[in-house]
Order: structure tokens, then C-alpha cells, then sequence
């Protein structure tokens, strides 16, 4: 009997440190409806390891059709950001409105002490992108930029063989991102009045997908940026994309290697895809687990390995596993990441610059 007693007060001890040592989920409240990658957040299986607290959509028609999909309250649907935020105190807001808007969530959050994660691009622009980071810097709160290639396993081991001189040094990389075009996906109405308005979005393709690339070789390069930017843009489906371009390359040069950008919404299917070239070598992410490795032999011989790469392991599988991760200080994450504001913030001035060089039809040099 005495030893039942001790053996049950064992593990009483031993299981109160845990019951007390385990974290609340983090609060988070989302900052709009009409971008669809909040699919990503709503349709999330629960963790435990962050919860939605609010949102806002002045939308109801939208706010109320997610309801009925994904089954939560109306009662968390607020029509401004400061309302909802005054009545669910969140420690962290997600954006998933007009890139415009993001701008004005991190003016709201910051001073509040709110950390923010935007959907990429950061910015409409490289002035806003600045002011985002500022106050940012000013306020001591997390801004993160996410985007889906981020979380691709084989962009991450392309850059580590690329860091260990797999293939040599790196001479040129291709980025390929888009689909067919948002008016034949079917995408929902809310989505497209703003995807295709040049203030809102910014641009059309050059914008949507060209800050994949921008953010992807700005990562490879440890952040440094372009001595130019050369961009082209065209407008091949003007019935569908009446306001902005569709079609965009655009061509980076550094001091000793090109990078070239070619997004578009007129592919035939979708697709995000890196092509990494060195003096040895080359590595072909060819889509979020699949990565080939190439090693020149001959004139135009080579042998070529095949990698099927598994998820990332938690937390960096999942961008609200990250958000939390880093809010709670229990991740910290390395110089010019693929979220960070110094890589965005160069991703932006590749985004400004690839629109001028189109407008202007002249190469663009950065300044030193």
C-alpha cells in the first residue's frame, strides 16, 4: 500500500512542472480576408501551438462564406484592425489583405507592440517597405515576410550544396514562378479586384511572382544587392489583366554572376522552379521535394543525381509555426533569412527598379 502511495506521488510531482511549464497557444488575429493564402491559416490544422483570436473583413459576404467553410464564429469577424485588436489583445497579426494595406497594419501593430507577418511582397513599394521597418526597428516587434517558396526543402539544400562548393562558384541563376493567370484559376471575385489594380497590388505579375526570385537570389547572395536591374514587361492576355502587365523578365547582374527573373502569368501550368548554374555544376530545384544535382563531364556531358526531399522539420514546415517560434524567442533566425526586413527590403528595391526599367526601357543602375 505505502509503495502505491509513493509511486502515485512520483509521478504527481513529476507531471506538476509540466502542467505548469506548458505555453498558452499565441494569439493571433488576422488582418483581412480578400488575399486568398489566408486558405493557409483558416484550413490550418490545429496545432496547439497558435490560435485565432479575431479578424477583420468589412466584408460580410466574404467573412461569413469562410465561416460556413471552416466553421468559426462570426463573432470573431471585427470591421476595423484597432477594434479588433482592442477587444482581443493579439501578440501577433497576420496580413492577409492588398499589399497596400500592409503598410497600415504595421503602422496600427507596431506602436501597440503587435509582432506582424505580411504576405509577400512586403510592400507595394520600397518607400513603404522603409516605413514598414522603421517602425518596425522603433517598436522592437517582429516583421516577417512569407512566402510559400520559403518553405520548399529544396531551395534550402540547393543553398547548402551551393555553400559547400558543390557545383562551384555560382555564375547564374533562373527563376521561373507563375501560373496561367488569376482570371482562369477561379479565383474568388474579392481576390481579383485588387490583384489586378496597380496602387493595390502594385503591379501585376512583375509584383506577384518577380518578388520570388528577388527574394530567392538576394537569399543565395547573403544579401547583397544588384549592381543592376533590367526588366521587360508584357501585357499578352489584356482581357484578362486590362490595368496590369501579365508577363515580366528581369535580369540582375552582380560583380561576378546574372540572375534572371521570369514570372508570369502566362505559363501553362504552375510552376516555382530555381536553377542554380556554377563553374562545376548545377542544381535544379525543380519543385518544392524534388532537386537535381548535375556535374559537368566532358563538353556536354554530366552525371546527374536525383534527391526527393523530405518536409522540413518543425517548426520551419510551417510559417505560424515559424511566427510563433520567433515571437516566443525560440527560434532565432539567422541574417538576411528569407523573412527578414533586410532581405525584403532589397527585394523591394529590385521590384522598384524592375518597374522603371520597364517603363523607361533602359537598364537600371543602383546606387553604392
Amino acid at each position: 500500500m505505502l509503495r502505491t502511495v509513493l509511486v502515485f506521488l512520483f509521478c504527481f510531482i513529476l507531471n506538476v512542472p509540466l502542467s505548469f511549464s506548458q505555453e498558452k497557444p499565441l494569439r493571433i488575429g488576422i488582418a483581412g480576408l480578400t488575399h486568398t493564402h489566408v486558405h493557409w491559416i483558416l484550413g490550418r490544422e490545429d496545432l496547439g501551438d497558435v490560435e485565432v483570436v479575431g479578424m477583420v473583413e468589412p466584408n460580410r459576404d466574404l467573412a461569413q462564406r469562410y465561416a460556413n467553410q471552416y466553421g468559426y464564429s462570426m463573432d470573431l469577424v471585427y470591421y476595423t484592425l484597432d477594434e479588433m485588436i482592442a477587444a482581443t489583445q493579439p501578440e501577433a497579426v497576420t496580413a492577409f489583405g492588398t499589399i497596400y494595406n500592409h503598410l497600415e497594419v504595421v503602422e496600427t501593430c507596431a506602436p501597440k507592440g503587435i509582432h506582424v507577418m505580411v504576405e509577400k511582397p512586403m510592400a507595394v513599394s520600397l518607400d513603404h517597405a522603409k516605413k514598414m521597418a522603421a517602425l518596425a526597428q522603433k517598436h522592437n516587434i517582429h516583421l516577417l515576410t512569407n512566402y510559400e517558396t520559403t518553405w520548399y526543402p529544396t531551395n534550402h539544400k540547393a543553398k547548402e550544396l551551393l555553400d559547400q562548393g558543390k557545383v562551384g562558384d555560382l555564375r547564374k541563376v533562373i527563376v521561373r514562378d507563375g501560373h496561367r493567370g488569376p482570371a482562369k484559376l477561379g479565383i474568388n471575385q474579392e481576390f481579383l479586384d485588387w490583384l489586378f489594380d496597380p496602387v493595390e497590388n502594385g503591379g501585376g505579375a512583375i509584383m506577384d511572382f518577380g518578388c520570388y526570385g528577388a527574394n530567392l537570389m538576394t537569399w543565395l547572395r547573403n544579401g547583397e544587392r544588384p549592381n543592376t536591374v533590367t526588366a521587360v514587361t508584357q501585357q499578352l492576355q489584356a482581357e484578362n489583366n486590362p490595368k496590369v502587365d501579365d508577363d515580366a523578365t528581369i535580369i540582375l547582374t552582380y560583380d561576378d554572376a546574372q540572375a534572371i527573373l521570369e514570372p508570369s502569368w502566362n505559363w501553362p501550368m504552375g510552376r516555382k522552379d530555381m536553377e542554380i548554374y556554377g563553374l562545376t555544376g548545377a542544381l535544379y530545384a525543380d519543385n518544392r521535394n524534388t532537386l537535381r544535382i548535375r556535374m559537368a563531364k566532358g563538353y556536354d556531358g554530366y552525371d546527374e543525381e536525383t534527391m526527393v526531399l523530405k518536409e522540413r522539420p518543425a517548426p520551419h514546415n510551417d510559417p505560424f509555426s515559424v511566427l510563433e517560434a520567433v515571437v516566443r524567442n525560440k527560434i532565432q533566425l539567422p541574417p538576411n533569412n528569407l523573412y527578414s526586413i533586410e532581405n525584403n527590403l532589397v527585394v523591394m528595391e529590385i521590384l522598384d527598379a524592375a518597374r522603371k526599367s520597364a517603363k523607361k526601357g533602359k537598364t537600371i543602375t543602383l546606387k553604392k
